[in-house]
């Protein structure tokens, strides 16, 4: 494979459960999930590593059959995935629909609170928010950031509202001000120009799944950097819509391999009980 973008273990494994075990009440053999990652770059000690961490964190359960260990999801981890999901496949890379509302969040926080700033300011990012002043954050849309806020035990520091700019308002130079636009497009132009290949080139057969996992764990991660800002007002020529074409081919071109090769290197049982 000539992808080698590197990719965290653990963003990796969701990607593969969101695939293979997400909506079917399975769980998947620990020495299936080591060969795939195997063909994707990633060592078995590695592999071992992410699932015992994960499963600690409550992200998946365990399912001993025999002498064999299995891996299933937690109602945590299925709702990451289910977000994952959607983000991918329902919402998409291009905002054309966006009806003019934004989101505004003012946050006031004492001096000495630097770590609760940082996670705040880390979590708005993460949530599609930029920086229009130092404690004012805007995203398109509406934004539900309550949940975000109650985790971090802000509410009562925070305020949000929903608003639309003045007749006279310049949002694409706003955007382009709050924004780091630059690194997003150049995002979206590497993956694009990283996948390229991959819309002609035929992959080994029993690398499929690996690659396809590869390529879904790389589009998330450039999405998920991006807050959809309205396409309308972002610079000519926005490469999303290039690096989502791009992304949408070679998953189709893959899609009949990896199912076959996940038939052959998959080892997955039934959910059991744990009460029964």
């Amino acid at each position: 494979m000539t992808t080698q973008e590197s990719l965290r273990p653990q963003s990796l494994m969701l990607t593969f459960l969101g695939d293979q075990v997400l909506g079917r009440d399975v769980c998947v053999y620990s020495g299936s999930v080591i060969e795939v990652f195997a063909r994707a770059g990633v060592g078995e000690q590695a592999t071992r590593s992410t699932l015992t961490r994960m499963a600690a964190r409550g992200l998946l359960r365990r399912q001993r059959e025999g002498r064999r260990m299995y891996f299933g999801l937690t109602e945590r981890s299925a709702a990451v995935l289910r977000d994952g999901e959607q983000r991918i496949w329902r919402a998409g890379a291009v905002n054309r629909h966006w009806d003019g509302t934004w989101t505004l969040l003012g946050f006031s926080l004492p001096e000495s609170w630097q770590r609760q700033r940082h996670d705040l300011r880390s979590q708005l990012t993460w949530s599609g928010f930029g920086p229009l002043f130092s404690g004012l954050w805007i995203a398109p849309g509406e934004v539900d950031a309550s949940s975000l806020v109650a985790e971090l035990g802000l509410s009562g520091h925070v305020k949000v509202f929903r608003a639309h700019a003045d007749a006279g308002m310049d949002i694409g130079a706003m955007i382009g001000e709050t924004w780091e636009l630059a690194e997003l497009a150049a995002r979206y132009e590497a993956f694009a120009l990283r996948w390229r290949p991959w819309e002609t080139q035929p992959p080994e057969a029993d690398d499929a799944l690996a690659l396809r996992l590869r390529l879904q764990t790389e589009w998330l991660e450039v999405i998920r950097r991006d807050p959809r800002l309205p396409v309308e007002h972002l610079p000519a020529a926005w490469p999303a819509e290039q690096a989502e074409k791009t992304f949408r081919t070679v998953h189709e071109r893959l899609t009949p391999l990896a199912e076959d090769a996940s038939a052959r290197l998959l080892d997955l049982v039934p959910v059991r009980d744990e009460h029964a």
